[in-house]
């Protein structure tokens, strides 16, 4: 029986943040060891140089100040990535921000970067043993008044604990932030948070340098990033955060069957709320965005991908497209702890079916 449906009516008759901080705490006090499993072998995957038991990992926004990684890792996930962190505390936006969309298993969120800051986070990832690979997502205040200063003292900061850093310059929750992903912006801010992670830590230590977009860009921004990304060079990118259109006003990619499709339009009462939308509506622009990048760097930088995960086939399609690793968060609020689980069975019978031996193998097929 599935232990998380029988509680999930409880934990949603409470509102969602409230749900969320219910769901920290439980991890902090060990209650998802029981999900603990060894992986498949064919699971396993190296990039950066680090070894992942699997490529399936968690998404930042749940653990936002770093409070229970090596918990999230106790799930079966291969890597977690803790943030947004900004400088200073933040309490972000006004309440509610934060809504579920049951009828279409997504959320809207405008939370608005709320978090301990850096010097909290810095404090709990210093106390880790550092077994199993957990990054970091960085930001800027809301009232910032140099945004390339916020992002290094960020990573000033973090360097020395993160097995990798995330810029994230595309929250839509945050006044002018995706701004910077505009070029210049971009390399300006790359270049200074490069530079910063070189002086925080020893030779040979820097942790691979990440940028977080969004799934709302243009081709033409796309391949601004891509060839920054190439020039710096950068070590990775997330592709994406979460969006502020709204499904069913027009037609978007189907990375699967390589052809227009029409998302439904979304069916919740919330789905006017303000703010970036994640879960399954998310699915297809998200991945349309990794093929893309995918092509525009030449497979030579990699790429996580995120944006509508909710089963092993969507995480191998993420994977075909381009993705050396995926993220979910959303599908967990309805699904459960259980889902990592499944999503890694069904990932494994996805490759073993198409005749590939490891998840690199599979990285990049549909451009082959």
């Amino acid at each position: 029986m599935n232990l998380y449906r029988l509680l999930r009516p409880a934990l949603f008759a409470l509102d969602p943040e409230t749900a969320h901080r219910v769901a920290v705490l439980a991890l902090k006090a060990g209650l998802g060891e029981a999900y603990a499993r060894k992986d498949d072998p064919i699971l396993a995957t190296r990039v950066w140089n680090r070894d992942f038991p699997n490529p399936v990992g968690l998404a930042a926004g749940f653990d936002k100040n770093g409070e229970a990684p090596d918990a999230i890792l106790g799930l079966g996930f291969g890597f977690a990535e803790a943030g947004t962190v900004t400088p200073k505390p933040q309490a972000g936006n006004p309440r509610p921000r934060l809504f579920r969309l049951v009828e279409d298993e997504a959320l809207i969120n405008r939370m608005g970067f709320n978090n301990d800051g850096v010097e909290a986070m810095a404090a709990r990832l210093s106390r880790r043993a550092r077994h199993g690979v957990v990054g970091v997502n960085i930001g800027r205040n809301k009232d910032s008044v140099d945004d390339v200063a916020d992002f290094v003292g960020c990573a000033t900061r973090l360097a020395p604990f993160a097995d990798y850093l995330v810029v994230n310059v595309s929250s839509p929750n945050t006044p002018g932030l995706r701004a910077l992903q505009e070029r210049e912006p971009l390399a300006r801010l790359l270049e200074a948070v490069r530079g910063a992670c070189d002086k925080a830590t020893t030779a040979g230590a820097r942790p691979p340098l990440m940028v977080k977009i969004a799934p709302d860009l243009v081709d033409d921004d796309l391949r601004d990033i891509a060839e920054v990304a190439r020039a710096l060079p950068v070590d990775g990118l997330i592709a994406t955060n979460t969006t502020i259109a709204r499904p069913g006003r027009g037609a978007t990619f189907n990375a699967r069957e390589d052809s227009l499709a029409r998302p439904p339009e979304l069916r919740s009462a919330r789905r006017a709320e303000t703010g970036g939308l994640s879960g399954k509506p998310l699915f297809e622009d998200s991945t349309r965005v990794l093929a893309k990048l995918y092509t525009l760097t030449g497979g030579a930088i990699p790429l996580i991908g995120v944006g509508g995960i909710a089963s092993g086939r969507d995480a191998y399609a993420k994977i075909r497209a381009g993705a050396s690793l995926v993220q979910l968060y959303t599908a967990l609020v309805y699904e459960g702890p259980g889902l990592v689980g499944r999503i890694k069975r069904e990932l494994a019978d996805c490759l073993r079916r198409d005749g590939f031996a490891s998840v690199a193998a599979a990285v990049g097929a549909d451009h082959r």
